[in-house]
């Protein structure tokens, strides 16, 4: 089944999102390379591909799991969260409809 992890950033986490992308990044394409990986992103915190200094306000991942526990349990190992780059995470059963 697909799961929406929904995750929030905590104020002024920046430096350490900047830090700790390298180990996100390895372990979502992780995700894709396995062809569970719907989509994944930040959220900008202002209108633009680039936000620069004004950074990002979370993510959004898309992908399959064999069960909520099992979505939840990878969110909560992410180097983001260890980092204390996200303050919410958010584990929510997802169905495509479009495309």
């Amino acid at each position: 089944m697909l799961y929406a992890i929904i995750s929030t950033d905590a104020p002024d986490s920046l430096p350490k999102r900047r830090a700790t992308r390298p180990a996100h990044l390895a372990r979502v394409e992780q995700l894709m390379e396995q062809g569970r990986l719907i989509l994944a992103g930040p959220h900008p915190a202002i209108d633009a591909e680039d936000p620069g200094e004004a950074g990002f306000t979370g993510s959004l991942i898309v992908a399959e799991f064999e069960t909520l526990e099992a979505a939840r349990a990878w969110a909560n190992a992410d180097p983001y969260v260890e980092a204390g780059v996200y303050s919410q995470v958010q584990v929510k059963p997802f169905r495509q409809v479009m495309p």
